[in-house]
């Protein structure tokens, strides 16, 4: 039997289109996108998150020699706030990258991880990826996971 898979976004040509909720998320994404750690790839990508008691978290991307023991900006985020803020659901989170002429989308594992996120919390994930002037918004991980891994 043959389906077909209809998969909802927002797109905006211009961040300034956003409301400033969402700004100042992808403006903290950029700010650590700063801090990346990434000598080899030379692509700086940062993540912040707007957590249910509307503080700002942010974590940035950190590779290694020894290749792939790296951690994604999402990952290292998701991480973070699992272990350190667990009364706190995640609302949205924001991606952004240096260079920034293209929006800046997880990778698989990314995926997966912001999957998971929302499973733990029962409440999707806002997830907003960014370039300088635009940005694609989905409502939930599983718009970018459609054929997710589940145990």
């Amino acid at each position: 039997m043959e389906r077909v898979l209809e998969l909802k976004y927002k797109h905006f040509d211009s961040i300034e289109m956003l409301s400033t909720d969402d700004l100042d998320l992808i403006h903290a994404a950029q700010e650590a996108s700063k801090k990346a750690h990434a000598p080899y790839s030379h692509f700086h990508v940062g993540a912040a998150a707007r957590l249910s008691n509307g503080e700002i978290i942010s974590a940035a991307n950190c590779e290694s020699e020894v290749f792939p023991s790296g951690m994604c900006a999402e990952r290292s985020l998701l991480y973070f706030l699992q272990t350190n803020y667990t009364d706190e659901s995640i609302s949205s989170i924001a991606i952004a990258s240096s260079p920034d002429h293209r929006e800046c989308t997880p990778c698989g594992a990314c995926r997966q991880a912001l999957l998971d996120a929302e499973r733990r919390q029962q409440t999707p994930i806002k997830i907003i990826m960014s370039s300088h002037t635009s940005a694609t918004i989905v409502t939930s991980a599983e718009i970018l996971l459609p054929f997710s891994f589940r145990l």
